[in-house]
């Protein structure tokens, strides 16, 4: 189980980790979770706020990093009470782990670190859910090694998300065929549908993305099994303080949802 506070488990749907890149600030970040909660409780969504306390992988040393860990870390502890969801949040050093457990439910292990044995195992031992997200530079069968570190940590509490390959020097591809091998595992697995869609390593030191083909991404996903999507969203993307050219324009996600909720019925047949 993710967490006791998912609701609507027994609709059948895919769950959905969403929110802001980052936590920029109390009054946006309540804002975007009350849209996302209103269309999650019509369309019968379980549903995870996702907020990044702090931004610790960024192209330049002026890139917006954060608002305070304590201060963010709060925001995000005041969602989940006052909304009754789960929130995650990703976490970079092993002195983040416990820290970071005393406000969320999930714990989010970066792409780049999904390989950091004592920082899977921090994760572990906190008890919390742990969200491993798969490497951009690994096969979806070498994940099992990560999992398999977190259990023998004594928690099975544990989901991989997938956000692509890299493919050349600034491009990412997906190969759906990693879903179906990682469910193998037995552990929900995730489409992350806007960071598999960045443009990394562009010459201005800012990240670039193809939000038009989010839509694409997601119901690819759920066509071939995903248990869950992970959707960075913001109510004004070209003004979001961190990965803005990826992110979905929140004025977008219901009617996405909708289309999602009607794929996944098929799929179930």
């Amino acid at each position: 189980m993710i967490s006791d506070k998912l609701k609507h488990t027994a609709s059948g749907n895919f769950f959905l980790m969403a929110g802001p890149c980052a936590i920029e600030g109390e009054d946006i970040a309540l804002r975007i979770a009350e849209r996302i909660v209103s269309i999650t409780d019509k369309l019968q969504i379980p549903y995870i706020f996702k907020g990044s306390y702090r931004k610790a992988n960024r192209s330049r040393v002026d890139s917006f990093t954060g608002i305070g860990d304590e201060k963010a870390l709060r925001i995000l502890a005041r969602i989940g009470r006052e909304f009754g969801v789960p929130t995650v949040t990703d976490i970079h050093e092993t002195t983040e782990a416990a820290m970071a457990a005393e406000y969320v439910d999930v714990l989010q292990i970066p792409a780049f670190l999904c390989r950091q044995t004592d920082l899977l195992i921090a994760a572990a031992k906190t008890g919390k859910a742990v969200n491993i997200k798969k490497g951009q530079f690994l096969s979806a069968g070498s994940m099992k090694h990560a999992v398999d570190k977190v259990k023998e940590a004594g928690n099975d509490n544990v989901i991989l998300t997938d956000r692509g390959n890299t493919f050349g020097y600034q491009d990412l591809i997906v190969d759906f065929r990693g879903i179906p091998e990682m469910r193998s595992f037995n552990i929900p697995v995730v489409m992350d549908c806007t960071h598999s869609l960045q443009q990394p390593n562009q010459a201005s030191g800012v990240t670039g993305g193809k939000p038009a083909l989010i839509e694409t991404i997601a119901k690819a996903a759920i066509a071939v099994g995903a248990d869950g999507l992970f959707i960075e969203t913001h109510p004004e993307p070209q003004n979001a303080k961190s990965d803005g050219a990826n992110m979905l324009n929140l004025a977008l996600l219901e009617d996405l949802l909708v289309k999602l909720v009607r794929i996944r019925e098929a799929v179930r047949g």
